[in-house]
């Protein structure tokens, strides 16, 4: 029987739910019915589960705003409370939900770095579009998950949030998680590990090292820098490693 690894995925604290609650901030009703309509058809593409609120302009979601979703789709030009003016009184509440403003003139929309909107997309609005900027949503929200491991050391069991690990680096059958609270070393292999934690922005760099890409410093004769250790990148691993790297610096992991 095939040992199980030593370190596991242990809990979601926050981040991506079981459901996607989304909103729809818009004050004409057929785009109301077309996002609603792209939603579902996105639903069922992407396996994931969608709870869909609809509100009429900014003043309407502000009213008793609670911090539930996790998208929302906010139209900037609004005959009421118009999208820019809510989607500040939003972040004054709610730092952590992904805006994407809706709109007819792109130079509206790029005033959203303000407020730290992801995207923007342009009406009248495509499918291909819509669905490529949930895709990007969707990766944010993940990126924010925090997830946590179990490591078995001899002085017992350790939780650990994964985005506290700075490296983790294979010894024979010892490996030593280099964390943000000291070094931990645990029985287990290489290749578990990095099955547990590619997924939330962990790549090789060599054989040896399992590195968080959110603290790469640097790279520089032939190394990564991470939390001021150079680790060599070997070059059966460099072009991965650095495709990795490039696509966690471009929020694509």
């Amino acid at each position: 029987m095939r040992k199980k690894p030593e370190c596991r995925e242990w809990a979601r604290e926050t981040g991506v739910k079981a459901m996607i609650h989304i909103a729809i901030v818009e004050d004409e009703q057929n785009y109301v019915t077309q996002f609603t309509e792209y939603l579902r058809r996105y639903e069922k593409e992407s396996g994931n589960r969608l709870q869909i609120s609809a509100f009429r302009d900014g003043e309407h979601i502000l009213n008793n705003y609670r911090a539930v979703y996790d998208i929302i789709l906010m139209d900037i030009q609004m005959r009421l409370m118009d999208g820019m003016t809510a989607a500040e009184k939003i972040r004054g509440q709610d730092q952590d939900v992904v805006i994407i403003f809706i709109t007819n003139m792109a130079q509206y929309a790029i005033r959203g770095y303000a407020v730290d909107a992801l995207d923007y997309v342009l009406k009248p609005v495509t499918y291909f579009a819509f669905s490529q900027r949930l895709d990007r949503a969707i990766s944010r929200m993940k990126k924010k998950e925090q997830y946590f491991l179990v490591i078995s050391t001899r002085e017992g069991s350790r939780k650990v949030a994964a985005s506290g690990v700075y490296y983790v680096e294979s010894q024979g059958h010892t490996l030593i998680y280099h964390t943000k609270d000291g070094n931990l070393s645990a029985t287990g292999t290489m290749k578990d590990v990095e099955e547990s934690l590619r997924e939330h922005g962990f790549s090789r760099c060599n054989k040896g090292y399992l590195v968080n890409l959110e603290y790469v410093e640097a790279v520089r004769n032939g190394a990564a820098v991470v939390a001021g250790e150079e680790l060599v990148i070997s070059r059966g691993r460099k072009t991965e490693f650095m495709e990795d790297l490039t696509s966690h610096i471009g929020g694509g992991k």
